[in-house]
């Protein structure tokens, strides 16, 4: 009895969590940027300011995660990543909430993200004003928006493979972030995240809740330098090869903290 009690509360809590967080998108999509708009003229300040606004509402519902019993936290190495500007931030992607808490804790923190957004009633005022930048647009002007947030000093947040991992499975990765580094000539801050248990994985649902508290554990690995990477002949093979020697570190990171 004691058991199903627990399971109906952490549903309930989860659920609550999510509203939350729903709800948290539009107050700041339709009272917030509003009135951030009125106050900055310039495009790059209301910007700015809307990341800003995004990364104390996400510190307050990483925070609210933790007072309500579904999530701990342990990250090795805060500083390293709290205090980083101007860097390219990869990670591995195992849960839906890994780009929350990067964020709650990455300060000026901009990223890539997926075109679905654009169109998500609750997150579309959200990654508008703060002018995330889409990974469906024009290659040449995405690689432009890139150059621009790390010149302005931000923090670009990407995930290597593209979508949320299978629990299980090796680790890959797609080109993206190794054709932003080599073409913007960024050297990376990897990041290694493990969730345990494992929850809200790819395809799962947030009813779907763990037995116990689960632990979002964060390890900032040291910085991975481009430099060897860009006397090729061929940018591209450069890529490629980049692409890989990426993927096999992490999955033998991964290997080391199992």
């Amino acid at each position: 009895m004691k058991a199903k009690l627990i399971k109906i509360y952490r549903v309930f809590a989860t659920g609550s969590a999510f509203a939350l967080f729903s709800g948290g998108g539009l107050v700041l999509s339709i009272l917030v940027f509003s009135i951030q708009r009125l106050i900055y003229r310039d495009i790059n300040q209301r910007n700015q300011a809307a990341r800003t606004a995004v990364h104390y509402s996400f510190k307050f519902f990483v925070g609210y995660m933790r007072l309500v019993g579904i999530l701990r936290l342990d990250i090795d190495k805060l500083d390293e990543i709290k205090h980083a500007k101007g860097q390219l931030i990869i990670a591995n992607h195992p849960s839906l909430i890994d780009v929350v808490v990067l964020i709650s804790i990455v300060r000026h923190a901009d990223c890539v993200v997926k075109a679905d957004l654009w169109k998500n009633p609750f997150l579309k005022g959200v990654v508008k004003a703060t002018g995330y930048i889409n990974n469906d647009a024009d290659p040449d002007y995405f690689l432009g928006q890139c150059q621009q947030s790390f010149a302005r000093g931000n923090n670009l947040i990407v995930f290597p493979e593209g979508t949320r991992s299978t629990p299980g499975n090796t680790w890959k990765f797609k080109r993206g972030a190794a054709n932003i580094a080599l073409r913007t000539e960024v050297d990376m801050l990897p990041v290694l995240i493990d969730v345990s248990p494992v929850t809200l994985t790819k395809g799962q649902k947030w009813y779907q809740v763990t037995d116990r508290r689960f632990t979002f554990k964060m390890r900032v690995l040291p910085p991975y330098l481009i430099e060897p990477y860009l006397h090729g002949e061929q940018l591209s093979n450069s890529v490629r090869q980049l692409t890989r020697d990426l993927q096999a570190y992490f999955n033998e990171e991964k290997s080391k903290h199992e």
